[in-house]
């Protein structure tokens, strides 16, 4: 069963560097909200396993089954807009047993099969008929996470689904044409939503925008990120230190609600400093990186995607997280990978992990 498998070229590194930034979020979760930092614990002990488990699993056994799990998630995803638990004002989590968030798990499954569906037609990869029907594809799980609703769930996962497919060999001159359709089609829907009576957004998706835009105008939507910004800069170069007690810290003062998950970069910056957020920035770019490295050595061309797909991910969803924290981009709720508190979302990114690890190891040899 091991025998196509070099051991030699197991990323150990890869490994060593999501336990090293796993542990520290356990630490910052831990600062921010006593209560979750166990099962988080927990999630990184079943994580681990996770990881080494898929790492020996054949990535190209599991690609013979991509169609059964695109499907799979479609109607997990589905399953949530009709039996999920609504948890402030949002419908994504299912529990069955244990509590999870399919959309988490989706994201992994859409590398994969993209992966999967790019690699069998890459000589056919600019037509038509198979950019079309990608796009219908990756459409139907973004509208039901979006349904949920999950905005920042589904830019990640539609970026992700860019850089597969332009890795895929996507032309140029594509790319330039959906450019020149995209820019005056994003102009458009910034002037339209700015009008009053707009029904493309919910209102307080636009109450978010319009925040950070005009957080003067809104300043109670535009609270959270403002003490967010302020926290960051009152960690200064070294931090106050975890779980210190300050009634003026984000967490002591009540300041931003669930700092353990969305704002933990503000956690991050206000007790561990400059030097602390650039530390989390990067882990995030090493492990991203080290997913790159395996993608360069791959045996073919759906190791290479899987590969980009999780970089992308990881950096696209740490990009999301820490400009909202920074107050670069409108409020939308996502974790920060390997550090935020989201059992789900730890475990779902160690199983990414663990499929790289296994192109890894059957990379071409020089």
């Amino acid at each position: 069963m091991f025998r196509q498998y070099h051991f030699r070229d197991y990323k150990v590194s890869l490994i060593l560097w999501v336990s090293i930034l796993s542990i520290l979020g356990i630490m910052i979760i831990g600062s921010a909200q006593r209560s979750s930092q166990n099962r988080q614990i927990l999630g990184l002990v079943l994580g681990l396993a996770v990881m080494l488990i898929f790492s020996l699993v054949d990535y190209t056994w599991l690609l013979s089954f991509s169609w059964v799990w695109y499907i799979a998630g479609a109607v997990l995803l589905a399953a949530v807009l009709v039996i999920g638990e609504n948890v402030n004002g949002a419908t994504r989590w299912i529990r069955i047993g244990i509590q999870f968030q399919p959309s988490d798990l989706v994201k992994i499954v859409l590398i994969l099969f993209f992966a999967d569906y790019f690699a069998r037609h890459e000589d056919r990869l600019n037509t038509f008929r198979v950019i079309a029907f990608s796009v219908v594809l990756l459409g139907i799980p973004l509208f039901l996470i979006y349904k949920e609703p999950d905005l920042s769930t589904t830019i990640a996962t539609g970026l992700t689904f860019c850089a597969i497919i332009f890795t895929a060999g996507l032309s140029f001159r594509i790319i330039g044409g959906i450019l020149l359709v995209m820019v005056p089609l994003i102009v458009v829907f910034f002037s339209i939503i700015l009008r009053p009576g707009q029904t493309l957004l919910k209102d307080y998706q636009l109450d978010r925008i319009m925040a950070w835009l005009r957080p003067a105008d809104y300043a109670q939507e535009a609270y959270q990120q403002t003490n967010s910004v302020i926290a960051i800069g009152s960690g200064q170069l070294y931090g106050k230190g975890l779980n210190n007690n300050v009634v003026s810290s984000v967490k002591g003062g009540n300041f931003i609600a669930e700092p353990q998950t969305d704002f933990i970069f503000a956690v991050a910056g206000e007790e561990l400093g400059f030097l602390g957020c650039c530390l989390i920035i990067l882990l995030e770019l090493l492990i991203a990186i080290g997913c790159l490295r395996v993608a360069y050595t791959a045996k073919d061309t759906a190791g290479k995607l899987i590969c980009c797909g999780m970089a992308s991910l990881i950096m696209f969803q740490s990009f999301m997280n820490i400009a909202v924290a920074t107050n670069l981009m409108p409020n939308t709720g996502i974790t920060l990978p390997f550090v935020s508190y989201g059992v789900t979302s730890l475990i779902t990114f160690c199983f990414g992990i663990g499929i790289v690890l296994n192109v890894g190891l059957q990379s071409r040899r020089y």
